[in-house]
């Protein structure tokens, strides 16, 4: 594959060696990791879409209470949907606004 991969770039930013020298070397290189206490972009991802799951499944449960007689607090069924939906709907934007920034690297030349 020609041209400059993300995995490049990131090694000339750490070893300010050239695409060529970057080229001929191995892929033995493990990516740099944060040090304690910082949460890289990837767990923060996590993290989002594990409360966007938490919110959907709390919702299906007061959804499933409501239907099947053991509550009649509509107004918590109906605050848990639209927390659910409300995060969904952030997700669903941050996600594209990921493929979007993915899409303009992508079409930056070296």
């Amino acid at each position: 594959m020609d041209g400059l991969t993300i995995r490049q770039s990131q090694g000339l930013l750490e070893t300010g060696k050239t695409a060529s020298e970057l080229r001929s070397q191995p892929f033995a290189d493990k990516p740099s990791q944060p040090s304690a206490g910082q949460a890289t972009f990837a767990d923060t991802l996590k993290e989002a879409i594990g409360s966007v799951n938490a919110l959907q499944k709390q919702a299906d449960t007061k959804a499933q209470e409501l239907a099947t007689g053991k509550t009649d607090n509509i107004q918590d069924v109906m605050m848990a949907s639209e927390k659910a939906d409300i995060g969904l709907r952030l997700m669903v934007n941050v996600r594209n606004k990921i493929i979007e920034a993915y899409q303009e690297v992508m079409k930056m030349q070296v």
